[in-house]
């Protein structure tokens, strides 16, 4: 079964520095990324905010959208974070908290 792949965004603050990323498992990587295991350089710009998230059918889709976010100009990545997300809230909770 295929199991699709997400592309995300996190930041270290409002229109700050970014870090575009690809996963099958948003949850485990967005994790890592916020204890600062997931990559170093998110790890040494604290680009522990996530922005954005995005969900695909196949991973190969979000591997191809990823490509295309990061060769974006930072004002049109901005645009995208802020169609959805105009304060640059950290989404973890929203996407991520336990249900209680």
């Amino acid at each position: 079964m295929e199991q699709g792949g997400w592309v995300y965004i996190m930041a270290n603050r409002y229109r700050g520095g970014m870090y575009v990323g690809v996963t099958a498992d948003a949850l485990a990587r967005v994790y890592q990324h916020r204890e600062g295991r997931g990559s170093r350089h998110v790890a040494d710009f604290a680009k522990t905010r996530l922005v954005y998230v995005e969900r695909h059918d196949t991973i190969e889709g979000a591997i191809a959208r990823e490509k295309l976010v990061k060769k974006w100009r930072r004002e049109w990545k901005f645009a995208l974070i802020e169609a959805d997300n105009p304060e640059w809230d950290d989404l973890w909770e929203q996407w991520f908290a336990p249900e209680t």
